[in-house]
């Protein structure tokens, strides 16, 4: 029973990170700004742990991708932002931790995964200058959004319910 919770939890998740990267969206810089889906990975890394919100962050993005909503850029800053919010919240247990890794990894170390990506996949020789400010910008507002939902709602992680 746990584990259809936490399975249904993650998918719940899923959908709102892909339907609100539709609706909800700003230029920034060289790319798009999707917070909500910066939004999610914070609250995934905080109530399921690092590795489901890793899963959560990659099939967000295989379907942004799939359906022309995202790049493959979506992928290191998606997945390496949730992985650094995991592992801060579990260090720290501070849902502003969880942020900061969101920020940390999406906007500093996504933006350098991206470079030889978007070089490699989309043809661009983009540096490293050209990512960061956008990718800082779009983790930035997801994980403020985040914070502020998590200091809003109480949600019971599916992980210590029995």
């Amino acid at each position: 029973m746990n584990k259809t919770r936490i399975l249904t939890f993650m998918a719940v998740l899923v959908a709102i990170g892909t339907l609100g990267s539709q609706f909800l969206w700003f230029p920034a810089e060289v790319a798009r700004a999707y917070p909500v889906q910066h939004a999610v990975n914070v609250i995934a890394a905080v109530v399921l742990g690092p590795l489901p919100a890793v899963a959560v962050a990659f099939v967000i993005g295989l379907l942004r991708f799939l359906l022309g909503l995202g790049t493959v850029l979506a992928f290191p800053g998606g997945m390496i932002g949730a992985f650094s919010a995991g592992v801060f919240y579990k260090l720290y247990a501070r849902t502003s931790s969880a942020a900061a890794g969101e920020v940390l990894g999406t906007g500093v170390i996504g933006a350098l995964a991206a470079v030889p990506l978007a070089n490699w996949f989309m043809g661009s020789s983009a540096a490293v200058f050209a990512f960061l400010p956008s990718f800082l910008v779009s983790s930035l507002s997801g994980a403020v959004i985040a914070v502020f939902i998590l200091s809003r709602v109480k949600i019971k992680s599916p992980l210590l319910q029995s």
